[in-house]
């Protein structure tokens, strides 16, 4: 069963406008407290974007439950949940921004979480399979498909060198613009898209239970004072974090204009000193130097 994915409006005096979410799922803090208080909902959401069936999952628990203590010093920490999956090291992620870089930043993520399995003593063979689930809020790879898989594979034969490897990347601006009850990939990640309190009613209208589960404990997480304080602390960090940026830039681009103004001068000398030397009259120098 298919819905139409688009948002009614509300209208004030000839304005349309519709009720943002204070916080989406992408917000880092949300995203980390709420599976972590509810891992029975993270359990099915990792068990869908691996293309698992719930059921049939033996071994999950999460190995990074706390906020890490510099979260609220550093805007660029992660909120990552690393997890043991059925002997799988599993590692899930929300990227909202764009930085460029971040094929490369989830190359590394991987083969730091992979490094670190490897206990003192221990054997190659004993390293578990290490896969890493990224969700991004931007367009990453040039294609219509909003799910890539990438493992390391001979180049000819396509024969895989190992199966310990695999990254998973979802882009949420490439998901179709309907919602399909029966599709629960998609639904998730509708999930993690959804902008206004319109579009989770979209989502709560087609009757799934583990929708109405998440978005029920969406509504319970967004209340609590634990949750309010450090979404607040790290909106404040952040605000620092940019002025703090601002305030370099401008600096930079002060002291580059000194230099270039500094430069320019010197440049001038020269050639002036140049043309003295070659017999110029001052006239003559003013006339090449108005050119």
């Amino acid at each position: 069963m298919k819905f139409a994915a688009k948002c009614s409006s509300i209208s004030y005096t000839g304005i349309t406008t519709m009720a943002k979410l204070a916080y989406t799922f992408k917000t880092d803090t949300l995203f980390k407290m709420l599976f972590v208080q509810y891992p029975e909902l993270l359990q099915r959401l990792v068990a869908v974007l691996l293309g698992l069936r719930f059921e049939d999952i033996e071994q999950f628990y999460i190995i990074n439950t706390e906020l890490p203590p510099d979260i609220y010093g550093k805007k660029f920490c992660r909120l990552d949940i690393n997890m043991m999956v059925d002997r799988q090291q599993v590692n899930l992620e929300i990227q909202v921004r764009d930085e460029g870089d971040f094929p490369e930043r989830a190359l590394f993520h991987w083969s730091r979480l992979y490094a670190s399995a490897l206990p003192k003593g221990g054997e190659y063979r004993s390293l578990p399979r290490t896969v890493v689930l990224s969700i991004v809020n931007f367009d990453l790879f040039r294609c219509a498909e909003f799910h890539s898989e990438f493992r390391l594979l001979e180049v000819s034969r396509h024969e895989a060198l190992t199966d310990r490897m695999a990254l998973h990347f979802f882009e949420l601006r490439k998901l179709p613009g309907e919602l399909d009850s029966a599709n629960m990939l998609e639904l998730w990640l509708q999930l993690f898209n959804a902008e206004t309190e319109e579009d989770l009613r979209k989502i709560e209208a087609l009757g799934v239970p583990i929708m109405e589960q998440a978005i029920k404990a969406y509504k319970e997480v967004t209340v609590r004072p634990a949750f309010l304080e450090a979404a607040r602390i790290l909106e404040e960090a952040e605000h620092n974090e940019a002025s703090a940026l601002g305030n370099a830039e401008r600096r930079g681009r002060a002291e580059g204009e000194k230099k270039g103004r500094a430069a320019g001068l010197a440049a001038g000398r020269v050639e002036v000193l140049d043309l003295l030397e070659k017999g110029c009259t001052i006239e003559e120098i003013k006339r090449r130097l108005e050119k």
